[in-house]
């Protein structure tokens, strides 16, 4: 069960020829999400070959630069005959603007566009064995952030000990006992499943931020995650400015990580005055986060394997 994250814009307010404004690509399995979509990103989709096929649209604020490509995908969606519905996910309070956003393309398009406003706690999409919630983020604006989480999956089957030491023909039995069943065999005995199933194994998961000031909600959040997605606008040399426009810093993102445990932190929405050199954004949030910490360039792919792969 594929779960990967293609970076389709990691800059910060304004996109430079290297990189485009917010938006990541999330594909599980069959099932493709938008997470922001700033200003080309539809170019940048068929650029780095994501496919148009998403569930859903899911917006952490309504700035342009995590908004302005709405109208020119919609447009596209439309011209390429879709006919399912379209769910875009906007915090509370923002539906007013986001639809306004959608209509400046005077597109009518030819399929249900549902505009869904959600808050901290909401779980926004359900899908098999997984949800997407929101939660609150730190803004300048009506915020929240977005985490994929796996259902817990099932533990291992031990058939070794099913076969030699319980004697449990291979067969139906076998499938029953993992799906939490006990079994009744030929010979009286009842083979209950925790004889032969481990403890349930964790799934993935995968947080992304948007625009944010450091929170104890997100390290709540992204406990575990396999995947952190953090606002890193600025580095040191400009804390302040960090503060002012309620964004973080490399450094602090790395904080972030350190405390939620995360296996990896990907250093988002960069400012443009980092544009030529980002290594300071890499070497300050590798010391205060032991895991793998980068600032990905658009077009990087990221799959997350399962914890015990």
């Amino acid at each position: 069960m594929s779960l990967r994250v293609t970076f389709l814009g990691t800059s910060g307010a304004v996109p430079t020829t290297g990189r485009n404004t917010s938006a990541l690509a999330v594909r599980r399995e069959g099932d493709a999400f938008l997470w922001d979509c700033g200003e080309g990103t539809q170019r940048q989709m068929m650029r780095f070959g994501t496919g148009f096929d998403v569930e859903g649209i899911f917006v952490t604020h309504a700035h342009g630069d995590h908004t302005l490509g709405l109208p020119g995908l919609l447009q596209t969606l439309d011209f390429n005959e879709r006919e399912r519905g379209l769910t875009i996910h906007v915090p509370g309070g923002t539906r007013r603007q986001i639809r306004s956003v959608v209509d400046a393309g005077g597109t009518n398009p030819s399929f249900p566009v549902r505009i869904d406003e959600v808050t901290d706690g909401s779980v926004a999409h359900r899908g098999d064995d997984y949800e997407i919630r929101a939660f609150e983020t730190d803004h300048d604006a009506r915020s929240v952030g977005y985490a994929l989480v796996e259902d817990d999956r099932k533990g291992r089957f031990d058939r070794q000990k099913a076969e030699e030491e319980l004697g449990i023909p291979p067969g139906p039995a076998y499938s029953r006992l993992h799906e939490g069943e006990s079994v009744e065999l030929d010979d009286g005995r009842v083979i209950h499943p925790e004889q032969v199933v481990g403890d349930p194994r964790p799934g993935r998961a995968v947080v992304y931020t948007g625009d944010t000031r450091p929170t104890d909600r997100t390290v709540a959040i992204a406990e575990g995650a396999d995947l952190l997605v953090h606002d890193a606008t600025f580095a040191d040399d400009l804390a302040e400015r960090a503060r002012q426009t309620a964004h973080a810093t490399a450094r602090e993102a790395g904080d972030v990580a350190s405390r939620a445990e995360a296996v990896r932190l990907a250093l988002m929405h960069v400012s443009t005055r980092y544009a030529g050199d980002v290594s300071a954004h890499e070497r300050e949030a590798a010391e205060a986060f032991d895991g793998e910490a980068f600032v990905p360039d658009d077009g990087r792919v990221v799959e997350v394997p399962f914890p015990d792969a």
